[in-house]
């Protein structure tokens, strides 16, 4: 199945999940999968959360930032793939001059 993110059409999501500025996102939902494309603006962040009942792969298109995931600090830029497991807390925070231009897929657990 072709997703076609240029007909989805973009939210802005303020303080998603409590994080800093305004995140522009794409969603497409998919049964039990989210499929998303996000754009954070310099000094955007999306808030920590927890995973329960889902897991979350995040890989990073453009712009550079950093993961927060179970106390530890992650840097990240253009072709890193994050992974936040069921049961586990992360955050994304864009720390460059640029967009940080994200594509993620949150599967939800059998």
């Amino acid at each position: 199945m072709l997703l076609d993110f240029s007909k989805i059409p973009v939210e802005p999501v303020p303080h998603m999940r409590g994080g800093a500025g305004t995140v522009l996102l794409q969603k497409s939902v998919q049964g039990p999968v989210k499929v998303l494309r996000g754009v954070l603006p310099p000094g955007a962040s999306i808030g920590m959360h927890p995973h329960q009942g889902n897991s979350e792969v995040i890989y990073l298109l453009s712009g550079t930032g950093k993961v927060l995931c179970d106390g530890a600090e992650e840097p990240v830029g253009p072709g890193s793939c994050h992974y936040c497991p069921q049961g586990h807390s992360h955050s994304l925070v864009n720390t460059g001059p640029l967009p940080l231009e994200f594509f993620a897929v949150v599967p939800e657990s059998p």
